[in-house]
């Protein structure tokens, strides 16, 4: 399984709504690529200052590689990727990705 983590330093001028949107559009992926085992969303809630500003995080766990590479690609995720970055600090410098393999 791949665990896809998403951290986004958000422009302060995005409302609940807006980012509600994009998580809903999110976690809608799952019903257009198969082998999306799970999607889950929410924010910071550390006690320790060192998220530099990547206050909101969202991951997907993938049931193989194979699954995350098809998502990559998918128009669905590259039109919700483009929202997102613009919904982002410095665009992309505002979005850090992370996958790990998970037993």
């Amino acid at each position: 399984m791949i665990r896809h983590i998403v951290a986004l330093r958000l422009k302060a001028s995005i409302t609940e709504p807006l980012k509600q949107s994009l998580y809903s559009d999110l976690a809608g992926l799952s019903a257009v690529i198969d082998g999306i085992v799970a999607f889950h969303a929410g924010r910071n809630v550390s006690i320790e200052p060192l998220s530099r500003g990547f206050d909101d995080l969202f991951w997907f766990d993938f049931r193989d590689a194979a699954v995350r590479d098809a998502y990559v690609i998918h128009p669905a995720h590259q039109a919700i990727g483009a929202r997102i970055v613009a919904a982002c600090e410095g665009g992309a410098d505002g979005v850090y990705v992370f996958d790990v393999e998970l037993p």
